[in-house]
């Protein structure tokens, strides 16, 4: 017996307003200036704009739509406290013992280091969960998900987009390994810690520094139709 096909519904594409080729300009415009922030300014923000940028990443696609995602948000001052001390042991070690003398080099222009200070300054902390299996159901079953890195990695992405297109500011932060995110944030085993983003809006002061992108003809490959 054949599975149940899902219900369909008309396709309704979005409108820009505009020509496609002036889309796509003006959203490169705009997310042109998407920097990476480790200086943030106290200024609230709400809860229901998280909330929104979160619905919006949650519209990714996923393997056979089983949305293998969490987004945890957290503002409680403790928790953040928590979460930077976990954060910064991890990368003590990652710098004194772990890295790579080149990964080191590489960074060093860079002017990271073992303090993150901003997982307590900014906001919010987002920490994005990869799940390795589904919520169990009322029997306590977990079904399977597929390609669960794959779609996670397009949620972050949009997360991350959509956090700019609100004004706001974040930073990709990695410490490796995660696994004390999901112990202080007391997650299940089924969900692993996957991305850990602060959020907020970037201090006055705030300075970047001054990188360039790769150009188009170096990251694109055109196969045309002559």
């Amino acid at each position: 017996m054949s599975p149940m096909r899902v219900a369909t519904v008309p396709f309704k594409p979005w409108d820009p307003g505009c020509s496609a080729e002036d889309a796509s300009r003006r959203f490169h415009e705009t997310m042109a200036q998407r920097r990476s922030v480790r200086n943030f300014a106290p200024t609230p923000v709400s809860r229901a704009t998280i909330e929104n940028c979160v619905a919006a990443a949650a519209t990714a696609p996923s393997g056979a739509n089983k949305q293998p995602w969490r987004f945890v948000a957290v503002s409680e001052p403790a928790l953040k406290r928590q979460i930077r001390l976990g954060a910064e042991a991890e990368e003590r070690e990652f710098y004194e013992h772990r890295a790579p003398k080149e990964w080191l080099a590489d960074l060093a222009p860079l002017g990271t280091d073992i303090e993150k200070p901003f997982l307590e300054e900014a906001p919010w902390i987002i920490v994005i969960f990869r799940m390795v299996r589904q919520d169990a159901d009322a029997g306590g079953r977990q079904g399977k998900v597929y390609y669960p890195q794959e779609s996670v990695g397009i949620a972050a992405g949009m997360l991350i987009t959509s956090l700019h297109l609100a004004g706001l500011a974040t930073l990709t932060h990695t410490p490796s390994p995660m696994g004390f995110l999901a112990e202080i944030l007391e997650r299940p085993a089924h969900e692993r810690p996957y991305l850990l983003l602060p959020v907020g809006y970037p201090s006055a002061d705030c300075r970047v520094p001054d990188l360039a992108r790769r150009p188009l003809h170096e990251i694109m490959v055109v196969r045309e139709t002559a």
